[in-house]
């Protein structure tokens, strides 16, 4: 069922009010994850910008594009690290980081690329633990800080990164063609 915003609807809470987290396994994505992810990037976002980005962008998504992309990311060499979540054997999720992609970042800056969800996950806490593990391994990688970019009008994501202890920095970017060239803002920590 499609609530008015477009999105379908979450998993009905627990009768305390909170959805029990499943057991998942996070682990670093390989290349036979590519068709994996592609689904959850391309069900990820059609949940999360449906209302925000237009519709006609987002119905056009196709796995099999997402699916090359992967492919191809996971064979290039370099500093990115996919990291997935599973439950019951299944992707859930992934979260992709590396070095900040941005001008005004020194060596000591990773970037969170992107984290996306099943939509059926969402607010049972798998988020949470692979944003988290993703962070983590950021530190233990030797980087000092870390900056992403989230979608100005994407409130739930700014409130989940808000709770994780990132705030905006100022920086504002109006040209990105994933986000319809829509206001994305930089959020940023202190690792």
């Amino acid at each position: 069922m499609a609530r008015p915003s477009g999105r379908p609807e979450r998993p009905p809470a627990r009768a305390s009010g909170e959805r029990a987290a499943p057991a998942i396994r996070i682990r670093e994505g390989t290349p036979a994850d590519a068709r994996a992810c592609a689904e959850v990037h391309v069900e990820g976002w059609r949940w999360a910008y449906r209302g925000l980005l237009p519709d006609g962008f987002l119905d056009r998504l196709s796995v099999e594009d997402r699916e090359r992309m992967w492919r191809e990311g996971f064979a290039e060499p370099g500093e990115r690290v996919a990291w997935v979540a599973e439950r019951d054997g299944r992707v859930v999720g992934f979260c992709v980081t590396g070095p900040s992609e941005d001008a005004d970042a020194d060596r000591g800056t990773a970037e969170v690329y992107a984290i996306y969800l099943r939509p059926e996950v969402v607010g049972t806490g798998v988020g949470r633990r692979l944003f988290e593990h993703a962070v983590e391994d950021l530190r233990r990688r030797g980087f000092r800080r870390a900056t992403l970019w989230v979608l100005e009008a994407n409130e739930r994501a700014r409130r989940f990164y808000e709770r994780a202890g990132w705030r905006p920095d100022g920086a504002v970017n109006e040209e990105r063609i994933d986000c319809a060239n829509l206001p994305t803002v930089r959020y940023r920590v202190e690792l």
